[in-house]
């Protein structure tokens, strides 16, 4: 029997499902639904903008503690179901991504730099973005020349959403009903919900620490989120003068040019988030420690190769965005595909020792006569079989046809089409799966996608926003398991899918028109999009150049030697720290931190995995391990509070400017 990691170990036992289960989702729900998206959907966009971090589990614990709140008030009773459906639903509006989710992103990429640098500013498609300069001048998505856009849109979160319930679910049931593993970090969010119900049915049997530490982190959350958002989002929008009053720069201090004589060619600087801090003490130790042993590898690695002549497009003149970028067309990119394809290797390695121990112990239990059971538990709200395959695979010839119609039926393309609809994404979706359940780990094969539309021989970059079938669905495993362990019909989970899916995507194109509206994106109003968008820019148009014929600079930078150093380091640091009996955590941090690190948020993060683990635990024992995660939520909850005070403060004031009177 292989040696258990004891820092996975200890999640494994924390919970077990209550065996009887409730339905979550009722017409108030309905109600919390549009109260839910009008808070958290402007929120989790302008703080993606302005900060680089949208309001995630922070709107998350806020929304849930006020209708907590007001239920108590009004003497209503949620029940543990109900609790876990509005904690999801928050979750649905609160992890919205701007440049995955609305059409903001868009109209920065066709008017960016790297566009124009890259001679691909005239070839975007009309279903992408509207080619007709009037579209932007009015800075507003309501209009027909977007309708395309939008459009198409829809129809790929529709029904990428559609996809990951049924297919996550199936995968739930394959590997928890069926291989009965443990889902390690499930538990984790279960409990804090748990706690909730148990507090507002009168029964914490916590003996009120919990609520005085939540208190506590709120506290800190709210004097940080003052200085560190408050002042300079207020300030920029009422103002005007956002540098003036910005105590803690956003997103971080870049301090490349001074470390330029002694760390060429590495990107370095701070940020001043306290978030990070705390998320270095809730993280696992050993993987804080694996991260800040890559950032120290790239600090020796980075200079060796620039006097090598490796990274020879670095001038000492760059800033953290250009030199990550001319660092990634150097070597990193090859270099990162091959150590992402090791870390990709190393984990379908352990699912198949994992599976094949499994077997091993079935065949045992079943030789002794003690099988275990697979059946379906009663009350569960689950679903035929044949209903998970069959929405599947109609839903992916949904989207073969799609994408087939929009590139004229690319021979190529579509075979990379069926390649990854049924072949790619039920393979690494299973994968990803069983790590979830065994280890909490997720697995990603990385630029599969880049590659595939490559090999297909098709010439333009319209194949990049077409809706391909890839995905990784094995995530979704642990939202079913949670909702198991407390005590939630999964039909409730499908039916909060239906409600909330038109109303995130209205209220998503409102309210990124009218953000778009207030100023333009990326400006100074947006400090993280202004700085690090033009990056993320140049990331894809270097790949968009692929396809787009002629000299490509991203044919240019990929390096098959490369890739197979990166591939062999990877797998060779990766069997030598399980050699010696490293911790999981420490493996995956290191051989992921071989990848270009930045320093940013690593720093506080392993400051606060240091006083997390050397001084609070010291001082406060195995109880600093239950507080942390508390103390967490609260700082989350306090920032999220400030974050939505100044949002709605900013849009008030940007409303009443506009009024003609």
């Amino acid at each position: 029997m292989a040696r258990l990691d004891a820092e996975m170990e200890k999640y494994r036992k924390l919970m077990v499902p209550p065996g009887t289960y409730s339905e979550g989702f009722s017409f108030g729900s309905v109600i919390g639904v549009f109260l839910i998206a009008l808070v958290l959907i402007p929120g989790a966009l302008y703080m993606q903008l302005l900060a680089g971090q949208g309001v995630g589990a922070a709107a998350q614990w806020v929304t849930l503690i006020l209708f907590l709140e007001v239920a108590k008030r009004a003497n209503a009773k949620l029940a543990r179901a109900q609790i876990f459906v509005l904690f999801y639903m928050a979750g649905t509006f609160a992890w919205q991504n701007v440049q995955h989710s609305t059409p903001l992103w868009n109209q920065f990429l066709v008017r960016s730099e790297a566009a124009l640098s890259f001679g691909l500013s005239d070839q975007f498609p009309e279903w992408y973005a509207p080619s007709d300069p009037a579209a932007y001048e009015g800075r507003s998505f309501l209009s027909l020349a977007w309708l395309p856009a939008i459009g198409l849109m829809v129809f790929k979160s529709l029904f990428t959403r559609l996809d990951a319930a049924v297919a996550g679910y199936g995968l739930f049931r394959l590997t928890s009903d069926i291989e009965k593993l443990p889902f390690p970090m499930a538990p984790v969010g279960a409990q804090g919900m748990m706690a909730l119900a148990d507090d507002l049915d009168g029964q914490d049997r916590s003996g009120g620490w919990r609520w005085r530490v939540f208190s506590i982190g709120g506290a800190l959350g709210l004097v940080f989120g003052a200085i560190y958002l408050g002042l300079p989002t207020l300030s920029a929008n009422l103002l005007g003068e956002a540098n003036k009053y910005s105590v803690l720069p956003i997103p971080f201090v870049d301090l490349t040019q001074y470390t330029r004589e002694i760390l060429p060619a590495v990107a370095t600087g701070i940020s001043f988030d306290f978030t990070q801090l705390i998320i270095g003490m809730v993280l696992p130790f050993w993987a804080m420690v694996g991260s800040f042993g890559g950032l120290i590898i790239t600090f020796i690695l980075n200079p060796v190769l620039h006097s090598f002549g490796v990274l020879r497009s670095w001038n000492p003149g760059d800033s953290t965005v250009e030199t990550m970028f001319k660092n990634n067309v150097d070597f990193y990119l090859s270099f990162g595909i091959g150590i992402s394809l090791a870390v990709a290797v190393v984990g379908i390695w352990g699912m198949v020792k994992a599976l094949k121990r499994k077997r091993e112990l079935d065949a045992a239990e079943l030789a002794s006569g003690v099988a275990s059971s697979t059946g379906v538990p009663a009350g569960r709200g689950d679903i035929p079989n044949r209903w998970i395959l069959g929405i599947y695979i109609v839903v992916t010839c949904l989207y073969i046809a799609v994408s087939g119609w929009l590139v004229d039926w690319h021979t190529g393309v579509l075979l990379v089409l069926v390649f990854f609809g049924f072949v790619y994404t039920p393979l690494i979706s299973y994968v990803t799966a069983r790590l979830e359940g065994i280890a909490g780990q997720v697995v990603e094969i990385p630029f599969i996608r880049e590659l595939s539309l490559i090999v297909s021989g098709y010439h333009g970059i319209a194949v990049w926003f077409i809706p391909i079938p890839q995905a990784n669905y094995g995530t979704q495993t642990v939202l079913y398991r949670q909702a198991e362990l407390t005590g939630t019909k999964f039909t409730s989970l499908w039916k909060a899918e239906v409600s909330v899916f038109p109303v995130m995507m209205g209220m998503t194109l409102i309210f990124a028109s009218f953000i778009w509206g207030l100023a333009e994106i990326p400006s100074a109003v947006y400090p993280y999009a202004q700085q690090i968008w033009e990056l993320d820019a140049k990331n894809a148009c270097l790949v968009f150049s692929s396809t787009a014929g002629g000299y490509s600079q991203f044919q240019e930078a990929l390096s098959g030697t490369v890739v197979l150093i990166g591939l062999v380091a990877g797998t060779a640091l990766f069997g030598a720290l399980s050699a010696v009996a490293a911790p999981v955590t420490l493996c995956y941090g290191l051989v992921r931190g071989l990848g270009q690190t930045l320093p940013h948020v690593i720093i506080p993060q392993i400051i606060g995995a240091l006083l997390g683990r050397y001084y609070f635990e010291k001082k406060l024992g195995l109880m600093w391990g239950q507080y942390v995660p508390v103390l967490a939520a609260g700082v989350s909850c306090g920032f999220g509070l400030v974050s939505m005070l100044c949002i709605g403060i900013v849009f008030l004031s940007k409303s009443a400017n506009a009024l003609p009177y």
